[in-house]
């Protein structure tokens, strides 16, 4: 069973559909400010930073205390990025990653769609998958661990 003293820092890279499965299962439930997205045309990235839970430290444990950190993620090879159902200009709203998902399209491209609860999204039109997820900070505790049903 994993725990707080067992956590080693995250650097992760999907270059595929597959890699982004494990990427989209790491920050499943991860919080964010929205006012830490940013899109960067001029160097084809989009970037943000989270909050994300700790999953490899929570294993099957049903009771606390559970781990976040702090985590970088930045997308190259983007050529668009679309907000839907997401006020931008509430920079201090926090949304919930439910999942990253990959789109494919014609030679290669495709979208890659981040999911939030509530209904939201972010749509990035992508030349390839070309992701990265690096820890940033120490963990900290918290007690919730993020509820699904089913």
């Amino acid at each position: 069973m994993a725990s707080l003293t067992d956590y080693k820092p995250l650097r992760l890279m999907a270059g595929d559909e597959e890699d982004l499965g494990v990427l989209s299962a790491v920050l499943q439930d991860a919080v964010a400010k929205l006012g830490d997205f940013a899109f960067i045309p001029s160097e084809r990235r989009f970037a943000f930073v989270t909050n994300r839970f700790c999953w490899e430290c929570a294993t099957e444990r049903k009771h606390g205390p559970f781990a976040r950190v702090r985590a970088g993620v930045h997308f190259d090879d983007v050529k668009a990025a679309q907000f839907q159902n997401l006020k931008t200009d509430a920079k201090d709203a926090v949304v919930e990653l439910l999942a990253a998902r990959f789109e494919p399209g014609e030679d290669g491209t495709g979208a890659i769609i981040l999911d939030f609860a509530g209904g939201g999204a972010v749509r990035l039109e992508v030349e390839s998958v070309n992701a990265w997820l690096s820890d940033l900070s120490e963990p900290w505790r918290t007690r919730a661990k993020p509820e699904h049903e089913g």
